[in-house]
């Protein structure tokens, strides 16, 4: 049964599209239609898709977009899609052997479902690392959605869940933001959806640490104000307010570690200011107090420097 409508936001994606296409086509029997949205690719993106998909007799659409945002690109064919399942996965990853026609499985079996969550192979580097399996979900919705906010739940990407397209409905990635508006999107569906889990790992999850890192170092002060202004709105599907200012807290570490490893003291300080001063784990609390600790010995040695500079 054609059940899966998968969905690709691609940007000068042509060196890796036909990997990942080639990577869905032992799901051939399972997926309706393949969107891939081309955000304005400037590369031989749509040539190369094309190309793979009637090679491997996929049901390829391309969907021209100018959204220049990869949430953005999503929500153009979240908007598209037609048929009763939606499997998102990323132009650079990899969907693995069996995984969408085991989440269908695990919908089958729980009729009730209408979210189903896989583990996930990490690869950094091109390195694998550890398969991160889901667990710690609860039978509340709310409690689920609150859990994955502030990071007890970590176990979701895009490319290891298969959502109903009834439960996605009108809800759409949040836009214009540089970093975590998939972990908005999710928390949306979560706050609604009747979760199921596979321990099956699903996908391969591409991670370049210094492209991630990037995204921190650009307008940090402004990015981070428009990412926790949207943060907030999750208050209207019942997310607590305390849960969404434990999830800054970690957003400001992890802004905080980053400006700090690259040499940017003063950023890395205010980061580490209101991650400080959010509520937090014992295990985010002794970060805190370990990078604050690094901090004023990294501007003591500065300061020496200085001085023995001067007096020379």
């Amino acid at each position: 049964m054609k059940a899966v409508s998968v969905v690709i936001p691609a940007y000068n994606a042509a060196a890796t599209v036909a990997t990942t296409l080639a990577s869905l086509a032992s799901e051939a029997e399972v997926i309706g239609e393949i969107l891939l949205i081309d955000d304005a690719s400037t590369d031989d993106t749509v040539a190369v898709a094309l190309k793979a998909a009637s090679q491997l007799s996929l049901p390829l659409r391309i969907l021209p977009a100018e959204c220049h945002d990869a949430g953005g690109a999503r929500n153009v064919a979240l908007t598209q899609a037609l048929h009763p399942w939606v499997y998102l996965i990323d132009a650079d990853d990899l969907h693995l052997p069996g995984g969408l026609r085991a989440l269908l499985r695990q919908a089958e079996s729980g009729p009730e479902a209408d979210m189903i969550v896989g583990a996930y192979q990490r690869r950094v580097s091109g390195q694998d690392r550890q398969i991160k399996v889901p667990n710690g979900y609860q039978a509340s919705c709310l409690a689920n959605a609150s859990a994955y906010v502030k990071g007890d739940i970590r176990s979701v990407a895009v490319g290891s869940v298969l959502a109903s397209r009834r439960l996605i409905g009108e809800t759409r990635f949040p836009v214009g933001l540089a970093y975590d508006e998939d972990t908005l999107f999710w928390a949306r569906l979560m706050s609604k959806a009747s979760l199921a889990m596979i321990p099956q790992p699903v996908m391969v999850y591409e991670v370049s640490p210094t492209r991630s890192d990037d995204r921190f170092t650009i307008n940090p002060v402004r990015r981070f104000l428009e990412w926790r202004r949207e943060l907030h709105t999750l208050t209207d599907c019942g997310i607590p307010m305390s849960s969404l200012k434990i999830r800054e807290g970690l957003v400001a570490l992890k802004i905080a570690r980053v400006h700090y490893a690259r040499g940017d003291l003063d950023t890395a300080s205010r980061f580490l200011a209101v991650a400080s001063a959010a509520p937090k784990r014992r295990s985010e609390a002794w970060r805190c107090l370990r990078y604050r600790l690094k901090l004023a010995v990294r501007r003591r040695l500065s300061s020496t420097q200085i001085e023995l500079q001067s007096a020379l």
